[in-house]
């Protein structure tokens, strides 16, 4: 990218009023973020969406000043950056239709031809969530996918640890400029992420911190992912927001189960209730609906993982659905020699174990 183009899209960022979105449209309109700077108003405002409002302040020097000094901080202080229509820029990314139209990355990252997951949750993470979280990780290793997460207090920066004690590459996704680390806690964490990783913002450094800006940076994580996991949220959250951008974005959505009352866990449940969220109980349910290939040394580590919680009842039952395939409820109680209705409560209970998953016409099968 010419210093020029990334001054240009810089100027017309910091222009009020002006969004990530419309500068799009005005650079596919014109042609190039340069043009649109020494374009006539009268031709911007035949541009359908774009008001006198918009490009009220467009050629503000100013904007100009503000571009220019932002461009010398990051050079000062190895900071890279990315337009949306650049090579580099986070593939998935490019489809939102507002993400950023500029990205700021400092880091060992590369994630070209990569698995990449954003797994969000509560600051309050409980034992569970935080056994969940690092679990679900391990088991994940083989497949080297990318972990992005917002280097938040609780399930964000469990991911981030996770990721580095297994060595694979973790993102943290910033709702500031990369002059500055919230929580100051974390600032211990942040050599470890940029040696297996790093950090994403679209933030400037003369940005002050705001929890407003927090909207911003939850486009970030699930824009750039293929998929949310959403573990432990109380029934208002920003992961229950990040996760209604994932679906916005068209991208798969988990959400992990909790006991009926749980406060941490009413947003989970709801997300599974009102089918915004597929329900995630192990990595296998994770595999299966991103139609990852299951590498024949994952299976092992997930079965290690399911066999220790199965009950008699459920590891006959599990045998002959992997012995046999799919099969309907009243077969499998015919052949397991168990009652029909008992035979109902355990698939339930070994559907949300992960062991086993419905199929349509009333079959069952073995994950």
């Amino acid at each position: 990218m010419t210093e020029e183009k990334i001054i240009a899209l810089l100027t017309l960022k910091k222009t009020p009023n002006l969004g990530d979105s419309s500068i799009k449209k005005l650079v596919r309109e014109i042609g190039s973020a340069e043009e649109v700077l020494k374009e006539k108003r009268t031709n911007l405002l035949k541009i359908d969406g774009i008001g006198s409002v918009k490009i009220k302040e467009i050629n503000n020097k100013e904007n100009r000043i503000a571009a220019e000094n932002e461009l010398q901080f990051m050079l000062d202080n190895d900071i890279r950056y990315t337009a949306y229509d650049e090579i580099e820029y986070p593939e998935k990314l490019k489809y939102c239709l507002d993400g950023p139209v500029v990205l700021f990355s400092r880091g060992t990252i590369d994630i070209n031809n990569k698995k990449i997951i954003s797994i969000v949750g509560t600051r309050k993470v409980t034992g569970y969530g935080v056994r969940f979280c690092e679990e679900l990780i391990e088991t994940l290793v083989p497949l080297n996918p990318v972990i992005i997460s917002g280097f938040a207090y609780g399930v964000d920066i469990t991911a981030h640890k996770a990721a580095v004690k297994h060595g694979l590459q973790t993102i943290g996704c910033l709702a500031h400029g990369l002059n500055q680390i919230y929580p100051k806690a974390h600032k211990k964490y942040v050599k470890q992420v940029e040696e297996n990783g790093g950090f994403y913002t679209d933030f400037w450094s003369t940005d002050t911190f705001d929890r407003n800006n927090f909207l911003g940076r939850n486009r970030v994580i699930a824009g750039v992912s293929e998929a949310t996991i959403v573990i432990e949220s109380a029934n208002k959250g920003g992961s229950l927001v990040t996760a209604e951008i994932a679906n916005s974005y068209n991208r798969d959505v988990f959400a992990v189960p909790g006991r009926a009352g749980d406060s941490l866990s009413e947003g989970c449940n709801t997300l599974i209730k009102t089918q915004r969220a597929h329900m995630l109980t192990s990595a296998a349910d994770l595999i299966y609906m991103l139609n990852w290939e299951l590498e024949e040394k994952v299976q092992p580590a997930i079965q290690r993982q399911l066999f220790v919680e199965l009950e008699e009842d459920e590891k006959k039952i599990y045998n002959l659905l992997k012995s046999n395939g799919k099969e309907l409820l009243d077969v499998i109680a015919l052949q397991c020699e168990i009652p029909t209705f008992k035979v109902a409560s355990t698939l339930l209970n070994m559907e949300l174990k992960g062991v086993i998953r419905p199929l349509p016409g009333k079959l069952f099968e073995a994950v």
